[in-house]
């Protein structure tokens, strides 16, 4: 069997390196989207992937908010690397506020990127995994969109939206060897985490159970999973992985 392309969108963030990586591992070919021209860390992240050995990580040209752009992205993935077996919805950004406070620019930029997004990429995919009888979409979610969050209205909605996007369409490709679901993760020991304030990151985790933050790599690993052969079984869930902090 030919080696499978996996697109990762977000996938140079903290979260999204660590899935490149093992996507990368299990020997398939990964992209990884919203590397719009110009953006200043597609090099150094490449750069950073080949030094360790992932010659089978590639960047493509694209901005996940825009319909079009997406589409001219996935066509040239297409013609240059092969169809999209495996989707990782994997894009997010904070813009947080109360919403009394939050402008309209900002509820929009996080609902296009976080939220839109999935729908930006899925459609272009979609038909072609359909066609081909497998395929495997995982959308990242959040713990706050199951529990909301103080000040994220515009974050919480989109997580929370993401996850019935996923539901409604398991429904859809159930039977036709496409799986879709979406993983919720809590907070996790990436660069956005690390920089919020020392005394209100400790209030954080001292509200997590198990006493720490989850490591990207325990968030990837999950993700490898269902994106794999084995996770057949599972379509339209919903995996919390939180270390406790919400339990459904």
């Amino acid at each position: 069997m030919s080696k499978r392309v996996a697109l990762v969108t977000g996938g140079m963030g903290g979260i999204g390196t660590a899935v490149c990586r093992r996507l990368a591992s299990a020997n398939g070919n990964v992209v990884v989207a919203n590397c719009l021209p110009g953006y200043e860390k597609r090099d150094e992240w490449l750069a950073a992937m080949r030094a360790e050995g992932f010659d089978n990580v590639f960047a493509a040209e694209g901005d996940v908010a825009d319909f079009e752009s997406c589409g001219a992205m996935v066509r040239g993935i297409e013609s240059q690397i092969g169809p999209v077996d495996i989707l990782v919805n994997g894009a997010g950004i904070v813009r947080d506020s109360m919403l009394r406070k939050m402008s309209p620019s900002d509820w929009l930029a996080v609902i296009n990127t976080n939220l839109n997004s999935a729908f930006n990429v899925t459609k272009h995919l979609i038909d072609g995994m359909c066609e081909r009888g497998w395929g495997r979409i995982v959308n990242l979610s959040s713990v706050n969109g199951q529990r909301g969050q103080f000040g994220q209205t515009n974050y919480s909605a989109a997580k929370a939206g993401i996850h019935g996007f996923a539901k409604a369409l398991a429904q859809e490709v159930v039977k036709k060897g496409v799986t879709v679901n979406s993983v919720s993760p809590g907070y996790v020991e990436t660069d956005m985490v690390r920089s919020i304030r020392p005394d209100v990151l400790e209030r954080i985790v001292a509200g997590i159970p198990m006493g720490r933050l989850a490591k990207p790599e325990e968030i990837a690993g999950l993700i490898a999973y269902l994106t794999s052969d084995e996770a057949g079984y599972i379509t339209g869930a919903n995996i919390a992985i939180n270390g406790g902090m919400y339990m459904a």
